[in-house]
């Protein structure tokens, strides 16, 4: 299947992603378990950027992707302020035979 570079753009507000990251944490090792979730982790923040994320997804196709990532508690919860889901071709590395 294809794989997708996800991205996460996080509002402002700390103590919810804080309360919410264990469970939103959780969603993502289900995720990896079925194999749908290739890797992840946060994008720092800095003064040209807010806080986010990137998740690198094998999925069928960008609806698969969007449906997946729907359900996520932090999409729930209103902290996700911008999701980019974009195809992602590597030709170096783990995922490189994939193409």
């Amino acid at each position: 299947m294809p794989i997708f570079a996800v991205t996460y753009t996080y509002a402002d507000k700390p103590a919810v992603l804080d309360e919410f990251r264990p469970e939103h944490r959780a969603f993502l090792r289900g995720l990896l378990d079925e194999g749908t979730l290739l890797a992840s982790g946060p994008l720092a923040q800095d003064a040209a950027n807010p806080a986010g994320a990137l998740l690198l997804v094998d999925a069928p196709d960008e609806a698969a992707v969007a449906l997946t990532f729907d359900a996520d508690p932090f999409a729930r919860e209103n902290v996700i302020t911008r999701r980019t889901v974009r195809p992602w071709a590597p030709v170096i590395g783990p995922w490189a035979d994939r193409v």
